[in-house]
């Protein structure tokens, strides 16, 4: 009889304190969800302006069509040689873009002043020696473009018309006398392709090369008055030149429009 009431009261004992031992183990800590983090994306839509510089080179071909004030026809036209005009540039640009997705198009205008200068000597005339120089004083291009860009990389082609301010002179060679000369404003095409990175809201920095087709323009000299068979203002004859331009600049663009866009 004892017995059984010391397991019952053991039973008792046992029962009272298994809810305190489950009282005395701590709360599961709760964890909050983390919060969703915003991820900058750079948006290439909008206006733009910039500056730009770098190098240019102008090839130039010169096939004589008419010499000796008009009296000698040229047929086919005889090659007086080739030469590249080279130099530096600057100017400036601007256009607008719009972007779809990835996909960045806009349009451009771009004006540059150029210092492009280069002579050959004369290879038909050897009894009268002539030194036949070129020079580019500026240059424009209208273009379309068309890029896909990375966030804040933009790699992107352009192409449309270009046009250039052309000068030509003849020299004496020997004396260094100006024979005769003309000047031009050509239009041809022209095509590039571009890599542009973002560095800023809303600034970014971009190497660029183009290559303008000019193409074969009909030259009419005109006398400067120190030799005979150039008098002053009169046709000395003409030459069929060709030309094609590279250019490769550094470009630096601000674009009129917000800051970057946070997706989340």
């Amino acid at each position: 009889m004892k017995k059984a009431l010391l397991g019952a009261v053991g039973l008792v004992m046992l029962g009272l304190s298994a809810p305190a031992s489950a009282a005395d183990l701590a709360a599961r800590p709760y964890t909050k969800a983390p919060s969703p983090v915003a991820v900058p994306v750079y948006d290439w839509s909008g206006f733009y302006a910039g500056i730009n510089g770098g190098w240019g080179s102008a090839h130039k071909c010169w096939d004589i069509t008419e010499g000796s004030q008009g009296t000698i026809v040229f047929a086919p036209p005889v090659s007086m040689g080739c030469h590249d005009a080279t130099g530096g540039t600057v100017g400036g640009q601007v256009g607008y873009r719009w972007q779809m997705t990835s996909w960045v198009f806009g349009v451009e205008a771009q004006g540059n002043w150029a210092g492009f200068k280069g002579s050959n000597n004369n290879v038909v005339f050897p009894a009268f020696p002539l030194t036949d120089q070129s020079k580019v004083d500026a240059f424009g291009l209208f273009t379309a473009q068309v890029g896909y860009a990375w966030n804040n990389v933009l790699l992107y082609l352009k192409g449309g018309a270009a046009v250039a301010d052309d000068k030509y002179m003849t020299f004496n060679t020997p004396t260094g006398l100006p024979f005769d000369q003309s000047s031009e404003t050509r239009w041809g095409g022209a095509v590039g392709v571009g890599l542009e990175y973002g560095f800023a809201p809303n600034w970014s920095v971009a190497f660029e090369y183009d290559h303008l087709f000019m193409g074969t323009h009909n030259q009419r000299g005109h006398g400067l008055g120190n030799f005979a068979t150039a008098p002053l203002g009169g046709f000395t004859g003409s030459a069929d030149v060709h030309q094609d331009v590279d250019l490769a600049t550094v470009r630096v663009n601000y674009r009129f429009g917000g800051p970057v866009v946070a997706k989340y």
